[in-house]
């Protein structure tokens, strides 16, 4: 089962124009987002594949206001723990170093790392 993560979203709606459209493509993903009390802050609730999917959506998208949001999912996933990456690279198929850095922007080492324990070299 993958972790879920929770990650504090800033002024979201006052950085964001368009927010009902990105609001829809998140929970689309099947994530959980949530006003943090009375406050402008916003609460994202999601799993690494989750969080992939909507920084793709963003990035498919010609909205330059969601861009931020797509920069700060992508620094909260960007230091993922050695099982996680274990996780992920056996659900991809025909994973490869450079695969498993482009999806996850882990260093060469980790990848290497992650594929050998995975081939049963390690």
């Amino acid at each position: 089962m993958q972790s879920i993560n929770s990650i504090t979203l800033p002024s979201f709606l006052r950085r964001t124009m368009k927010a009902y459209a990105l609001k829809a493509i998140i929970r689309a993903q099947g994530c959980e987002l949530q006003r943090i009390g009375k406050s402008r802050n916003w609460q994202l609730k999601a799993n690494f594949s989750q969080i992939q999917a909507i920084i793709h959506e963003i990035e498919c998208q010609d909205e330059a206001s969601w861009l931020w949001l797509a920069k700060l999912l992508k620094q909260q996933y960007q230091d993922l723990s050695h099982e996680s990456l274990i996780q992920l690279a056996h659900r991809m198929q025909n994973v490869t170093v450079a695969s498993l850095m482009a999806q996850t922007d882990c260093t060469i080492a980790q990848a290497r790392k992650v594929l050998d324990e995975l081939e049963g070299l390690d």
